[in-house]
């Protein structure tokens, strides 16, 4: 009983000094084992998005402001060093302003206790954790042409051996290869990118039904050095 009632006062706490704190937050980039680069806000706490909102609206308010406190703002945070996209500050009722990343309204969710809890994802089919701009671009090479690059404009290739939609790079090969992975991906008619579920429940982004990777030994953008490794893995064409 007295563990629960610390645990209540813990999160109206949280709640309390989320609504009330207006300060600039510090926007951070994690790497999460299961959902790959996601938003973070102060302190390390997961930020999430709502898929009942739309761009540059919120809908979150009363008992659902409560369980997700909006990420406020009374001046427009700093996007993380390296991160494609736009801030943009979302008026809400109660004349407030909130933080949006590429017209998404952002939130906490209260149960998540500790920098690195990401319990509020896929909450509902509506609440899902911030990955950083588009997952894919596409980049050129004098020697390879158009081929897609990951945000952090890092090379992306695919694997001949998988087949469509299935991802068959497990284990010491995942570690060589690391999976290209999303937190929430939404279905746009004709685009060819899309996800397929992984062994441990990662959803890892795919174009035209080929799973995507990274090349663990290419250092920086730019660098194609998985192109044609074991004549099984290629970069990737638009």
């Amino acid at each position: 009983m007295i563990k629960t009632m610390l645990v209540r006062a813990a999160l109206v706490v949280f709640v309390c000094s989320a609504h009330a704190s207006a300060a600039t937050p510090q926007l951070d980039l994690r790497q999460d084992a299961k959902l790959g680069s996601i938003l973070t806000g102060d302190k390390g706490m997961t930020l999430y998005l709502y898929t009942k909102d739309t761009p540059g609206v919120t809908n979150c308010y009363e008992q659902c402001a409560v369980a997700w406190p909006p990420l406020l703002s009374d001046t427009l945070p700093k996007l993380p060093s390296g991160m494609p996209g736009k801030l943009t500050l979302v008026k809400r009722k109660d004349g407030t302003q909130q933080v949006a990343y590429n017209g998404w309204p952002l939130y906490y969710w209260v149960r998540d206790q500790k920098a690195g809890d990401t319990t509020g994802q896929d909450v509902g089919k509506v609440w899902y954790a911030v990955n950083p701009g588009p997952p894919v671009s596409t980049a050129k090479s004098s020697e390879l042409g158009n081929h897609l690059v990951a945000p952090n404009g890092m090379t992306l290739y695919l694997y001949t051996r998988d087949e469509k939609n299935v991802s068959t790079c497990y284990d010491g090969c995942a570690a060589a290869w690391p999976p290209l992975l999303s937190a929430y991906l939404p279905a746009e008619k004709g685009s060819k990118l899309g996800t397929t579920l992984r062994k441990d429940g990662a959803l890892q982004v795919t174009y035209d039904g080929k799973p995507l990777y990274f090349w663990a030994k290419d250092s920086k953008p730019g660098d194609t050095t998985g192109q044609n490794v074991g004549q099984v893995w290629f970069v990737v064409k638009p």
